[in-house]
C-alpha cells in the first residue's frame, strides 16, 4: 500500500515537499514516479527514479524545479516542488513499478497507485 502525503496549499514561488510512504512490502527494488491530475485534464507524468535512486526523470513542465529523491531504508520518496506555479495545482500520485517495466513516464509502467494528495498553488 502507497500513502502519499505533504500536499496542501502554497503561494506562487513557494515550495512543497511531498512524501510517498509504502507500507506493508519493502519497495527499495522498485522504480517509483509521481504522476498529476489536474481539473479536466488527463492524469500526467511528473517525476520518476530508480530504485537505486541514481537515475532520474522529469516532465519538462516541472525539470529544474522538482526533484525527486527517495530513501529506501525508510520506503520513502519524496518530491521537492520549488519555484511552484498555478499551473502546477493537481492532485498528485505517486506509484511503484515493481515489474521494472522500463516504462517510467507512461502510466501503465506502474502497478501500484497511492491514493493521491491535493497540492493548490495560488496566484
Amino acid at each position: 500500500q502507497l500513502q502519499a502525503s505533504g500536499g496542501g496549499v502554497a503561494q506562487a514561488g513557494g515550495s512543497l515537499r511531498l512524501s510517498c510512504v509504502a507500507t506493508g512490502r519493502s519497495f527499495r527494488l522498485f522504480a517509483a514516479g509521481w504522476f498529476r491530475q489536474a481539473p479536466g485534464k488527463e492524469r500526467e507524468f511528473v517525476a520518476a527514479i530508480s530504485w537505486s535512486g541514481g537515475t532520474t526523470h522529469y516532465a519538462d513542465s516541472v525539470k529544474g524545479r522538482f526533484t525527486i529523491s527517495r530513501d529506501n531504508a525508510k520506503n520513502t520518496v519524496y518530491p521537492q516542488m520549488n519555484r511552484l506555479k498555478p499551473e502546477d495545482t493537481a492532485v498528485y500520485y505517486c506509484a511503484v513499478d515493481p515489474g521494472a517495466s522500463g516504462r517510467p513516464t507512461k502510466e501503465f509502467g506502474y502497478d501500484y497507485w497511492g491514493q493521491g494528495t491535493q497540492v493548490t498553488v495560488s496566484s
